[in-house]
């Protein structure tokens, strides 16, 4: 065997999601060959690939296929989250993706959306970061049981710079870390936008994969303060079944697909689709059943009508609630009924991302005249 014997037969390996094989890539590295043991490296485009399974195994059969059908395989994973941000400029420079997490309208749970969608991302291994964007109702502070707790200063070549609270492996950064509580923020737009701006320069995130951003409801002014400062990667579009909530999550999507912003859509995720007794009840057959409280598949219908991704639906469960009431969120929990859902949203996710890093062009900071 030799190595290009291993390139050539990995040449017919495809990557799912970009459709191209592992070789023309560029994922195949460090491949050594000892009698019949073969090990090589696949670079990832994400620590939180889900097809990481799949690829290995193409790879093995791929070796002992077409070269060697005693070898042993050795398959070793490293990651690359892809990005396609060609210039970061001086904001944000170690950032590779900028997410926002969007809704049309407040209480479909787009803030416990984005903080387990940054967790999950997390727990496989990205470097992540959430900025809460939501200036008059903040609580990702609450959702991590940071209230009360203060960021710290640190100095830059002379500029001072806040550093993002640490929490479960996720630097965050909130106006609640900053105000007290019990006082409203009672700022125009032009403050408010002065806020946001400062979040992003004046902070120090650091090296992230993945910045997300959890937008306030609506499309107003956070929203293209946030696409005129910094190259948004895409957004994900946050909804519950019922039709009130997508008449709003219609505005959201036509905001970022309008020509003046033209920010991809990485997709939709349904929120409260269903509930089940789980929780309440031991019989089997009770547990399994599904209830649509708010209406059935609004959001998949929704996405299938704009021609977006449909990311995953999320049900009604009382430890999602819970989690995020006491300042632990369900995917540092210990409840995997609940944690699956979000696991399988985040993989649908990533893999939208890393498609659209691969086929989309660079988004650009936005210059909106409205």
């Amino acid at each position: 065997m030799t190595k290009d014997d291993i390139l050539k037969a990995l040449s017919n390996v495809q990557e799912p999601d970009l459709g191209k094989d592992l070789v023309t890539l560029n994922m195949v590295q460090d491949v050594v060959i000892t009698g019949n043991n073969v090990s090589f490296t696949v670079v990832l485009t994400t620590p939180a690939c889900p097809m990481k399974d799949l690829i290995q195994n193409a790879c093995i059969n791929a070796v002992k296929l077409l070269v060697n059908k005693e070898a042993a395989v050795t398959v070793n994973f490293t990651s690359n989250t892809s990005s396609n941000r060609k210039d970061a400029g001086t904001l944000l420079a170690g950032v590779k993706n900028i997410i926002a997490v969007v809704s049309g309208k407040g209480g479909v749970g787009k803030s416990t959306v984005a903080a387990n969608l940054a967790l999950a991302l997390a727990g496989d291994g990205a470097k992540v970061g959430l900025m809460d964007a939501d200036i008059y109702g903040p609580s990702q502070h609450i959702m991590f049981g940071v209230r009360g707790e203060r960021p710290m200063m640190k100095d830059n070549g002379g500029k001072g710079l806040i550093v993002p609270i640490e929490k479960f492996g996720i630097k965050l950064m909130s106006i609640g870390l900053l105000i007290d509580e019990k006082q409203a923020v009672v700022w125009r737009g032009p403050m408010v936008s002065s806020a946001i701006k400062q979040f992003v320069s004046d902070v120090d995130w650091g090296e992230l994969d993945y910045l997300i951003i959890d937008m306030p409801p609506g499309t107003g002014d956070i929203h293209l303060t946030i696409v005129q400062t910094v190259p948004v990667t895409g957004v994900i579009v946050v909804t519950t079944p019922q039709l009130i909530a997508l008449a709003d999550a219609k505005k959201g999507i036509a905001m970022f697909s309008q020509a003046q912003l033209k920010v991809p859509v990485i997709g939709l995720v349904e929120n409260m689709s269903y509930f089940t007794p789980t929780e309440f009840t031991e019989n089997p057959q009770d547990a399994a059943h599904k209830y649509y409280i708010f209406g059935k598949d609004g959001g998949k219908q929704l996405a299938e009508e704009f021609d977006i991704p449909f990311l995953g639906q999320i049900p009604i469960m009382q430890n999602i609630r819970e989690g995020g009431d006491i300042g632990v969120p369900v995917m540092v929990s210990d409840d995997e009924i609940s944690k699956k859902a979000f696991e399988e949203f985040t993989a649908n996710a990533v893999r939208g991302i890393s498609m659209r890093n691969a086929n989309i062009p660079t988004t650009e900071i936005q210059e909106v005249l409205v």
